[in-house]
């Protein structure tokens, strides 16, 4: 019986305060993606990338061209030669895969530098959400960029420009592929519409 009592004097307390708390959300895509600095980091992360594995690829032609210079003059080489060949060509691959993996391993320079170059400007983004979530009384701030499924969103309580306002950035400069599939669907609603008004 007392248990029935505490939980009948409970649930209506916690509904009370369920009701209470407001939610917001933000789009970390579109907040990114409008912020210069995480743009030019990210264009330099790219541009490594690239380099990197222009200069793996070298390696990896150079071992092909050793393998196959090998197997032309295998026949015609002693076997102490073949052995000292086989161990090069075996070295030299090694040390290839060793460069890819420190390079694009777990761990590895690409992960390090994005870690350096991104990782400040997501604790700024953070920061900023987590000062208007502070100043605007929200409980909760969804991300709806990521994993998260929101089936509607109304847009009063989307924070992602007041996020791109705290940093100092200007909103909308950049549309995000979100942003972009929303507006093909404005565009198709208004051709439905158009559609059914002329019939």
């Amino acid at each position: 019986m007392k248990k029935l009592f505490v939980l009948l004097f409970l649930v209506p307390l916690f509904a009370f305060h369920a009701k209470a708390q407001k939610f917001g959300f933000v789009d970390s895509e579109y907040i990114l993606e409008n912020m210069s600095e995480y743009r030019d980091a990210q264009d330099l992360l790219d541009k490594l990338s690239l380099d990197w594995q222009k200069e793996i690829e070298t390696k990896f032609a150079a071992v092909d061209k050793l393998y196959k210079d090998f197997q032309a003059e295998a026949v015609l080489l002693p076997d102490d030669i073949k052995k000292k060949r086989q161990d090069e060509i075996v070295a030299k691959e090694k040390e290839a895969k060793d460069l890819q993996k420190k390079r694009f391993g777990k761990d590895g320079d690409l992960f390090k530098k994005r870690q350096e170059l991104i990782k400040p400007i997501q604790d700024k983004v953070y920061e900023a959400i987590e000062e208007i979530a502070t100043a605007g009384g929200l409980a909760f701030i969804f991300d709806k960029s990521g994993s998260l499924t929101l089936l509607y969103a109304n847009s009063k309580f989307d924070k992602s420009d007041d996020v791109l306002n705290k940093l100092g950035y200007k909103p909308g400069a950049i549309k995000t592929k979100n942003d972009k599939d929303s507006d093909k669907d404005k565009e198709k609603d208004k051709e439905k519409t158009n559609n059914k008004d002329q019939e």
